[in-house]
């Protein structure tokens, strides 16, 4: 498996590095990310040992980038999902990237291209509180917010290429 320099305190990965084991390594922990390594070594046929040393390379090279576990923003009272552009105010970009750190209801930000520079994910118990979250943002710029009737796509793996 190649590995070029380090990044950013991990081993640095080129494309070829997704061979066809780690093509199915990722394929089964997309599938159940909770498999043991025994388990997922005997899906792939390899050894335990080896199905580990290839999982962790994947990890410090940032292929794999951490195991998370997902809740139903509803089963915690958060029934409203909104999407908020923001548009920065001068000299406002970093404190719109701190506020977003801040406040718990924002469970993703992305640095945009366009006249908006930042997209956040927000989920709140009722647009009241939605509302306060808004207003948070509002004094570093101007804000657009849609709110998420249905998700026909939910968030779902990568394909992973085919040798």
């Amino acid at each position: 498996m190649p590995l070029n320099s380090r990044r950013n305190g991990r081993d640095a990965y080129d494309p070829g590095m997704i061979d066809g084991v780690n093509a199915r390594l990722l394929t089964e922990l997309h599938a159940d990310p909770r498999l043991s390594m025994s388990e997922l070594a005997r899906r792939v046929g390899m050894s335990a040992p080896a199905v580990t040393e290839r999982v962790q390379r994947l990890e410090r090279a940032g292929v794999i980038t951490g195991f998370h576990m997902d809740v139903a923003p509803e089963a915690l009272g958060m029934a409203v999902t909104a999407l908020v552009r923001v548009r920065p105010g001068p000299g406002q970009l970093p404190k719109v990237a701190e506020a977003a750190l801040r406040t718990p209801q924002v469970v993703e930000c992305h640095r945009i291209t366009g006249e908006d520079c930042f997209f956040l994910k927000v989920h709140a118990p009722s647009i009241a509180e939605l509302e306060e979250v808004i207003d948070r943002f509002l004094i570093h710029g101007q804000t657009t917010t849609s709110i998420v009737v249905s998700t026909p796509v939910p968030p779902r793996p990568l394909p992973i290429p085919a040798d």
